[in-house]
């Protein structure tokens, strides 16, 4: 990859921020901790205390665009940083009169209160000293290209090799860089929304729903979900000019026109939908509209099963039975991903629940590994050699779910007894 070895330097940081830094509208929210804004203050006191001629911060890599230096890594040091000179008496920062979302405006304003009770516990002799420091003797590596994407791929590279990003972090980066062509309204909006989903929504999302079922409907183990196995979500590049690629991105366009243009007011019906577990996505912006899609879907998913049956019939008191659950919503999105949630009726949910928990019946303990078995017909207790997903994504109409006729539980009588409200249920929708 081609940096500007020019550049490739150990910045100062009075060096650093007389640059013309700036934040790219794909930054994610400021969003540093107390606990991680009081140790980069005291590692540094601590450096200064100690007479140490030089403290290292780190690494920032950097975009350089026309005579401005995008944030690509960094950003949120960097403004922790701008925050502690402020305190210090350093007014005119450029990165702290970037527009910041309200809630990078309640992590700064926070952080401020921090930082400025910090500094008042020293003396003023010490503050002027500690400034010194900060800004003559504490460094970071700076690393800068003439290229986003050389950027974007160089920051993931540095993130594999040490501390792990989330998966969907580096998804994030990999599909902004597949929107170079957009608009940069059209980025922000994209973004905008994507940082209004919980973190730990988000990855949950693709680690207990998402790569789990892209995987068992093709009879794969769908465990341990990882930054190595992104690849699943990367989909169809908009050059990739294949027979295969060109068809989906068709089907894309055409729903895409079709709902703009009104088309589905006209046959009175709902806006088309574009996605299917079953099907690539598209890289760039419909991934993350394939995103907010299924967490959206997810959520009507819950919501019904909660409309559905009681918390007795729900049970989560223990690890196995969180798993089973989870089991029972992947199930019902992957039927609802196909057909519609309009097309859920009580028989369909009776099928979907008999199949997830008559394995809760049958074990003592569930664990991944255990779900991950049953899926793929791999189990030896129940439903040995049936893989309900795989004949879901080849069902044409939903009542071939009606005719599948599933095992009986050979049920112990402690389980009967833990699971009173779950066995009761399954005799009374099942006969039995």
């Amino acid at each position: 990859m081609t940096l500007l070895q020019d550049e490739l330097k150990i910045r100062k940081i009075h060096e650093l921020f007389d640059m013309k830094l700036a934040l790219p509208s794909y930054q994610r929210p400021y969003s540093w901790s107390v606990k991680s804004t009081n140790t980069l203050f005291y590692d540094i006191y601590n450096a200064y205390k100690e007479g140490l001629q030089e403290y290292r911060i780190g690494s920032v890599i950097l975009h350089k665009e026309n005579k401005k230096y995008n944030i690509v890594d960094g950003q949120q040091r960097l403004t922790t940083l701008s925050i502690l000179l402020y305190c210090l008496g350093e007014k005119n920062l450029g990165l702290l009169q970037e527009k910041y979302s309200k809630l990078s405006n309640d992590a700064i304003l926070t952080n401020y209160e921090i930082l400025s009770k910090r500094i008042n516990e020293l003396s003023e002799d010490e503050q002027n000293k500690y400034k010194k420091y900060l800004l003559e003797h504490s460094t970071v590596v700076q690393i800068v290209t003439d290229s986003e994407q050389e950027a974007f791929q160089f920051f993931d590279s540095q993130n594999s090799r040490g501390k792990e990003l989330k998966p969907h972090d580096l998804l994030k980066s990999y599909h902004l860089r597949e929107m170079n062509d957009e608009e940069e309204n059209q980025k922000i909006k994209i973004i905008n929304q994507w940082e209004n989903v919980n973190e730990d929504d988000l990855n949950d999302l693709f680690k207990i729903y998402l790569y789990p079922l892209t995987q068992w409907y093709k009879g794969k183990s769908g465990l341990n979900y990882s930054t190595r196995k992104i690849d699943v979500f990367k989909g169809i590049k908009t050059t990739n000019v294949f027979n295969y690629a060109i068809y989906h991105k068709a089907s894309n366009i055409f729903v895409e026109q079709f709902n703009a243009n009104g088309s589905n007011e006209l046959l009175a019906s709902r806006a088309l939908n574009q996605f299917q577990l079953t099907q690539p996505l598209i890289a760039g912006k419909r991934f993350f509209n394939y995103t907010l899609h299924y967490k959206n879907l997810l959520e009507q998913v819950k919501k019904l099963i909660h409309k559905v049956h009681t918390n007795e019939q729900i049970p989560s008191k223990r690890t196995g039975d969180l798993y089973i659950k989870q089991l029972y919503e992947c199930t019902l999105l992957f039927f609802v991903d196909r057909f519609g949630i309009e097309n859920v009726s009580k028989v369909i949910m009776q099928q979907l629940y008999t199949w997830s928990y008559s394995l809760r019946l049958v074990m003592d303990a569930v664990y991944p590994q255990t779900i991950s078995k049953y899926v793929r017909g791999k189990h030896e207790r129940i439903n040995h050699g049936f893989r309900l997903l795989t004949e879901i994504s080849e069902m044409n109409d939903i009542g071939e779910l009606k005719l599948i006729t599933l095992e009986k539980p050979n049920v112990e009588d402690r389980n009967k007894k833990k699971y009173k409200a779950v066995y009761d249920l399954l005799c009374e929708w099942n006969r039995w």
